[in-house]
Order: structure tokens, then C-alpha cells, then sequence
């Protein structure tokens, strides 16, 4: 499919997984990628287009600013170092995008505020007012006041919470950062005939079933999940794509209509 459409779009929520912003091995915040993302972001910011950062990490970076090796597995534990962590995530994007003299805002937001309509209203008067004064709102779970996401690993690393936030400002296309290519047929790093599937039209139980679960150290969201965001984004007119971060040009890539990633149809 031809993807020239996609230089039009306008308003583009990206979500970054905790696994693309931190060191595999060490869990620490890996600050290069960091940056890159800021410079990058203001670019797009820089061509008039509009957006918002869904981030992953807190609960990684104040894991390692406590210096607790494993994953905590009590939901206090998780919530403090989500606390102690999201200050450090935010004071390091707001040094980095600083530099390039773009404003940001951060956002925490619960699955509550999404179901209850009074405050889904408030946070989108919210957004939309963000982003007519050019700031880039960077979202993250509120995992101080609500389990949802670190309990259920379904939720997925702010997979969904990106695709509902895309729904939320109406945005024109999201743009999922993981640590795979796009969608395969199975996963690459187990079989090496599996195929990429460069753009999905239709989702349905047999796309979910090549789906596979995560298998990071520091990041909950496997595959499945970003295909019920793409379900949650499509079913409201939103196209999405899937690549990988490891390269964060790739988000500028796709801007230009460029093939890169698995794009999810609307």
C-alpha cells in the first residue's frame, strides 16, 4: 500500500516503550535515545504538526534510583518506585527538550478519567489546549493512585493508554515504538521464517493469534497488546504503525510516507 498519505497527517500521538528508552542489560535510562527522541520530536513539532508523547520507564528509572535490582513484585513497591521514577523521567525530558527550546507538559492519567466523562472532558479541553499553544504533552499512567496498568499486564506498557489518549484528541495517527520491526507472522527472534506483514487492513482472531507476549526485563507489552490498540485507534479513524525504536528517525520516516513498520489501516 502506498503510504504517501501519511505526510498529511497532522496530529500524531507517540508512545515510547520502556524497553526503547532504557539500557537492556542495566535498566538504567539510556540517555543518547532520549535525546534523540527530544530532537526529533521538536523537528516534527518544528514542521507545524502537533504532538503528544506517551512514555513509558517510570517505574524502571525509580527501580534503579532505589537501587532494587529485580522487579518489585508487591503493588506499593511497583507505586513507589512509579512515584520516585516519574519525577527523574520527567526532569530529564524536560532538560533534553529544553535544548531545543520546546515547552512540555506532563500528563498522568488513569483508566477512571477515560470512563468517567466529566474528567475524559476535562483532560481533553486539556490537551487540545496544550497543543494549540504548541506544547508537547507527555502522557503516563498515574501509578500512584490507579493499579490498572500494574496489575494487569494486558494493559501493556501504555500500549492501550496511547491508542485511548490518540481517541481522546482525535488524533490523525499513532505511532507505536517497540522493540521488533512491526508485525510478523511469528516472532523473528525464535523463527527464522517468519514473515513481515507490512500493513494490516482487517483485525481479526488470526492476527491475534500470531501475537506473542513480552519478554523484556524492563517492559510488560507484548505484541497483543499493540494489536488491541490498533483495534482501539482503527475503530475511530485512527492509522497506526508499529517499528522499532531503536532507530527514532523512523518516527520521522513514517511521516514522510515512507514503508517502514507495520501500518494498521483505519
Amino acid at each position: 500500500m502506498d503510504r504517501e498519505f501519511l505526510k498529511r497527517k497532522k496530529r500524531i500521538v507517540v508512545k515510547i516503550g520502556t524497553s526503547t528508552i532504557t539500557h537492556v542489560d542495566t535498566g538504567h535510562l539510556n540517555l543518547i535515545k532520549m535525546e534523540k527522541l527530544a530532537r526529533v520530536l521538536t523537528d516534527i513539532r518544528n514542521q507545524n504538526k502537533e504532538i503528544v508523547l506517551v512514555s513509558s520507564g517510570a517505574i524502571g528509572a525509580g527501580r534503579k534510583a532505589l537501587g532494587i535490582k529485580e522487579k518489585p513484585k508487591s503493588l506499593s513497591k511497583k507505586q513507589a518506585c512509579a512515584a520516585v521514577g516519574q519525577a527523574r523521567l520527567m526532569m530529564i525530558y524536560q532538560k533534553l527538550f529544553a535544548e531545543y527550546n520546546q515547552t512540555i507538559a506532563q500528563i498522568l492519567i488513569t483508566k477512571r478519567t477515560m470512563i468517567n466523562e466529566i474528567s475524559r472532558k476535562n483532560a481533553e479541553n486539556t490537551f487540545l489546549e496544550l497543543l494549540n499553544m504548541g506544547v508537547i504533552p507527555i502522557v503516563n499512567e498515574n501509578d500512584t493512585v490507579s493499579t490498572d496498568q500494574i496489575q494487569d499486564e494486558n494493559f501493556g506498557d501504555n500500549d492501550t493508554l496511547s491508542a485511548t489518549v490518540a481517541q481522546m484528541v482525535q488524533a490523525d495517527m499513532l505511532i507505536l515504538l517497540s522493540d521488533i520491526d512491526g508485525l510478523y507472522t511469528d516472532d523473528p527472534r525464535n523463527n527464522e521464517e517468519a514473515e513481515f506483514i507490512s500493513c494490516v487492513e482487517k483485525i481479526d482472531d488470526k492476527l491475534f493469534a500470531m501475537a506473542k507476549g513480552a519478554d523484556t526485563k524492563f517492559g510488560t507489552g507484548g505484541m497483543a497488546t499493540k494489536i488491541a490498540a490498533a483495534e482501539i485507534a482503527n475503530s475511530v479513524g485512527v492509522d497506526m504503525v508499529i517499528a522499532n525504536g531503536d532507530d527514532l528517525v523512523n518516527i520521522t520516516r513514517i511521516l514522510d510516507g515512507k514503508k517502514v513498520g507495520t501500518l494498521f489501516k483505519a
